[in-house]
């Protein structure tokens, strides 16, 4: 009798000892990493803090202050037991050797109901020496490095204030997600950053990007199948490959890509402007009411771009035409400057062509030797409205 009082006792004292530690570790709610022990490698304070938050019944958040860490591979994973918000005030360092991140990811955000990412800090992928390993801009069956930050199954989430900086490969992937917002989002890495997507979204519906910078090496905004209702407002591209639907119709079984809404976007100095993009000969898919409008383009290379016979490295089969429907398109009041003397190109299948198509108020000027602005149609009869002054179409 007397070792069960004992044993219950140590019990007893352990469990307040743990209830001691976790309330000294948060406050008001927040969970601050350097109270778990924090200091140049925040990876399990940051593993044993997210998990007393996401354990918690009231909204919770947890804090990384100011300050330069070195964080490992971490998955932060729901369901959590209410609203949580990471707040990051500091610098966070990726391992530089790509090798010491698997499962394609530095960080991951997966399964959360009501996430919040916010701060004023930057999520730093350390990814030049990834990129001189890298033979993704000659291979198509490359081997993908680690991306910065995954979103994975999130609803009802929103990012805003964060920076991400020099990725292994994509910034941001965006996967199976439902009304998440990124608002005053900064991504940056050089023009030569190789396969850098700013943010690649996929089998997602009500995405919002608002009021975000985006200038990096590959596509600014990328879209994959599955993609619906997402909304890009107010940013700001460049360098980089353009806005991006696509690619689509090289994987078997991809989602339709529906309700695409790009406005009041500024493109400069890119490899292209607004582009819709599938490969030849190879699988089906559809995409439809895509509708780009109010967008100016600053010494843009193709500002107004469909590419159904994009073929990267010329490692594709030009045998037969892309099997990708797509219909439902518009481009309005696009204005700027055009870097190349075709400044509107819409090259649909000829298997399956284009239809309603819409071309309103396009003032693109080139002033190049070769100028002025011309536009090329095929396997497409576009509607063309307003000024026009790329004549070809």
């Amino acid at each position: 009798m007397g070792l069960k009082v004992v044993s219950s006792a140590i019990i007893s004292f352990s469990l307040l000892l743990l209830l001691a530690s976790t309330a000294k570790a948060q406050s008001n709610g927040v969970f601050d990493v350097t109270k778990y022990g924090g200091k140049e490698d925040i990876t399990e304070a940051l593993n044993n803090a997210w998990k007393d938050a996401c354990a918690s019944t009231n909204p919770s958040k947890v804090l990384i202050p100011s300050g330069t860490y070195s964080l490992r591979q971490v998955t932060l994973a729901g369901p959590c037991k209410a609203a949580i918000e990471l707040q990051v005030d500091g610098i966070l360092k990726a391992p530089v050797d790509p090798n010491q991140l698997s499962g394609g990811h530095w960080v991951d955000f997966s399964h959360v109901d009501q996430l919040t990412l916010s701060g004023s800090g930057t999520f730093d992928g350390q990814g030049s020496v990834a990129w001189s390993k890298s033979t993704c801009s000659k291979d198509k069956n490359c081997e993908g490095f680690p991306m910065n930050i995954r979103f994975d199954f999130i609803t009802n989430g929103l990012v805003r204030d964060i920076t991400t900086r020099d990725s292994k490969n994509f910034h941001v992937n965006v996967l199976g997600c439902k009304n998440l917002t990124f608002q005053h989002f900064t991504v940056t890495a050089p023009a030569e950053s190789i396969n850098t997507d700013g943010i690649h979204i996929g089998r997602s519906t009500g995405i919002y990007i608002i009021d975000s910078k985006i200038g990096t090496g590959d596509d600014c905004i990328s879209v994959g199948d599955g993609t619906e209702e997402l909304h890009v407002t107010g940013v700001t591209c460049g360098p980089g490959h353009g806005i991006s639907v696509g690619s689509l119709g090289r994987y078997p079984n991809e989602k339709p890509v529906s309700g695409i809404f790009v406005k009041n976007c500024t493109i400069s100095n890119t490899a292209n402007g607004v582009r819709i993009k599938s490969w030849p000969d190879l699988y089906g898919g559809v995409a439809s009411n895509m509708h780009f409008e109010d967008i100016v383009m600053n010494n843009v290379q193709n500002p107004i771009l469909l590419d159904q016979v994009y073929c990267p490295w010329n490692q594709c089969s030009l045998k037969a035409p892309s099997k990708v429907k797509i219909s439902d398109v518009s481009f309005k009041n696009i204005r700027g400057t055009s870097a190349t003397p075709v400044a509107v190109k819409l090259a649909c299948s000829s298997g399956i062509p284009c239809e309603k198509v819409e071309l309103a108020d396009i003032n693109l000027v080139y002033s190049g030797s070769e100028g002025p602005a011309k536009s090329q149609c095929s396997n497409v009869k576009p509607i063309i409205s307003g000024i026009m002054s790329a004549s070809g179409c």
